[in-house]
């Protein structure tokens, strides 16, 4: 128990975490943010910018608009709806 603790608190256990150092908390326009993904939050009613979904993650096409409700698929990734009663999904190109 120990152990897991100091690995979660380390960091081991939440590699993705550091990734989120990188996103600023407050944007209005998804060119404000490094990943190119300025998400709503629709409980505060603010915006912050997020990475891009990775493979298998839900996903929409970045649009014109400003700001997003999902981000937009990493870079070689397609976001795509296989099954229409299914959500649009980043798969390999």
């Amino acid at each position: 128990m120990a152990l897991a603790i100091a690995l979660l608190l380390s960091g081991v256990l939440l590699p993705c975490w550091g990734e989120f150092a990188l996103f600023k908390k407050g944007c209005s326009h998804h060119s404000e943010c490094f990943s190119d993904c300025c998400l709503i939050n629709l409980d505060s009613g603010g915006a912050f910018c997020a990475p891009r979904a990775r493979i298998t993650m839900t996903c929409l096409p970045q649009t014109r608009s400003a700001i997003n409700i999902v981000c937009p698929c990493r870079v070689g990734l397609k976001c795509i709806q296989k099954d229409p009663d299914c959500s649009r999904r980043c798969r390999l190109i």
